[in-house]
C-alpha cells in the first residue's frame, strides 16, 4: 500500500491524471490546483470546462479553502456536515480560492468529504482534495473495473488499485441554497 501511495503522490504532484476506485464506480483524479492536469481529464473525457468537477476529501478541512462554508445558514452546514462522511456531494459556494477549471461557470463549487477507506488515505497522504469526475467518456457509463477504464483510456493511464465501495449508483448531489436535489 505505501508503494502505492508514494506513486500516487508523484502523479499528483507532477500533473498527472490517474484513475481510482469510489464509492460505486471509477473515478478520474488529479491535484485540483493544476490547471494542465484537469485539462487532461477534460479532454479525454470529452467534457466542457463549463460543467465544473468534484472535489473529494477525507474531511472538511481539506475543502474549506475552496467553499465559503460561513456564508451558509447553520442549519444548511449542520445538515452537511451531519452528511458526511458518506456519498453525498454539495454544491457549495465557491471561495476566490476555487479556480474556474474546478467550478466551471458556477458561483459553487462540487464536494464530498468520502468515507471510502481507500480514497480516505490517497486524501490523508496528499493532504489535499483531489478532482473527482467518473472515469469515461462523456458519452459512456462510469467505468466499474479496472479492464473497463483501460478499454475507455488505454494503458497509459496511471490506475490506483482497490475495491469500489458499496453505492450501486455515484453520489447524490444536493444544492446548499436551495436544498433541492441535483442528482438522486
Amino acid at each position: 500500500m505505501n508503494n502505492q501511495l508514494n506513486e500516487l503522490l508523484r502523479w499528483y504532484e507532477s500533473g498527472e491524471v490517474f484513475a481510482y476506485p469510489t464509492e460505486a464506480v471509477f473515478g478520474l483524479g488529479c491535484d485540483p490546483l493544476n490547471e494542465q492536469a484537469v485539462n487532461k481529464i477534460l479532454f479525454i473525457k470529452e467534457r466542457p470546462v463549463e460543467k465544473g468537477m468534484i472535489l473529494i476529501a477525507s474531511n472538511f478541512a481539506q475543502l474549506s479553502s475552496f467553499v465559503e462554508f460561513d456564508s451558509l445558514p447553520k442549519t444548511s452546514q449542520t445538515k452537511i456536515l451531519e452528511s458526511w462522511p458518506g456519498p453525498i456531494t454539495w454544491l457549495l459556494p465557491k471561495s476566490k480560492n476555487t479556480p474556474y477549471w474546478v467550478s466551471g461557470d458556477s458561483d459553487m463549487v462540487a464536494v464530498r468529504v468520502t468515507a471510502h477507506p481507500l480514497v480516505r488515505k490517497m486524501c490523508d497522504h496528499l493532504a489535499s482534495p483531489m478532482i473527482s469526475t467518473s472515469a469515461n467518456p462523456a458519452s459512456l457509463d462510469p467505468a466499474k473495473s479496472i479492464s473497463q477504464v483501460r478499454d475507455y483510456f488505454g494503458s497509459d493511464l496511471h490506475i490506483f488499485e482497490g475495491e469500489l465501495g458499496k453505492q450501486s449508483s455515484p453520489s447524490k448531489i444536493f444544492h446548499s441554497l436551495t436544498m433541492e436535489t441535483i442528482r438522486a
